[in-house]
């Protein structure tokens, strides 16, 4: 998993509240188990007609929100099923952190496993950050892990709360396969033990 540090960037304003996973990706994507190759479906059905056009209106078919890194959406994002295929298509897509007034609990806790920050923020920074993302690509959005801090493109900035151990797994880049490699060493030397005190296992 790639490590969060401090990342600047556009950020595609979606006000709508209510975001579910399946608006996300789609269920016809779950058959996967590659985490790989997602992006081009997320958001498939605000995105494609169904002949597979693009539709001009949708934000991240627009520039320069093709490159966001940061989407700024309305309450209560990520609600629905507990597909982890959600924040996959996300990552695959760029997006390294969604601002919220709120988050799906489910949807929340997968996020920091595969290296998203879902930063929680009051109506009022939100829409602040809202107006900034719409400014396009003259903007350029800032969110600090380190500091715990976003900044708008003019330099108001937000402080957030995150839970120390998930921003230590974000810092490192830490999922589960990584935390349990940390513990490498102690992990061989109860096995070397174990061989010797129970051989016949």
């Amino acid at each position: 998993m790639d490590k969060f540090t401090t990342i600047t960037g556009i950020a595609a304003p979606m006000p709508l509240v209510n975001i579910d996973t399946d608006m996300i990706i789609p269920k016809q994507f779950l058959k996967t188990i590659q985490r790989s190759g997602l992006g081009k479906n997320l958001f498939d059905e605000m995105r494609y007609t169904q002949d597979g056009a693009e539709i001009p209106d949708f934000v991240l078919n627009r520039e320069p929100y093709r490159k966001a890194e940061i989407i700024v959406a309305g309450d209560n994002f990520g609600c629905g099923s507990s597909r982890e295929h959600a924040p996959w298509a996300l990552l695959d897509f760029g997006i390294r952190c969604v601002i919220s007034t709120s988050f799906a609990d489910i949807f929340f806790n997968n996020c920091f496993k595969n290296g998203i920050l879902p930063i929680v923020l009051p109506q009022e920074a939100v829409d602040v950050l809202m107006e900034d993302a719409k400014k396009g690509g003259n903007a350029r959005m800032t969110v600090d892990l380190e500091a715990q801090t976003v900044s708008s493109s003019d330099g108001v900035t937000f402080a957030f709360e995150v839970d120390p151990f998930r921003k230590h797994c974000l810092l490192n880049g830490l999922d589960d396969v990584g935390l349990t490699l940390e513990k490498a060493s102690a992990i061989d030397s109860f096995e070397s033990r174990a061989k010797v005190l129970r051989p016949w296992v």
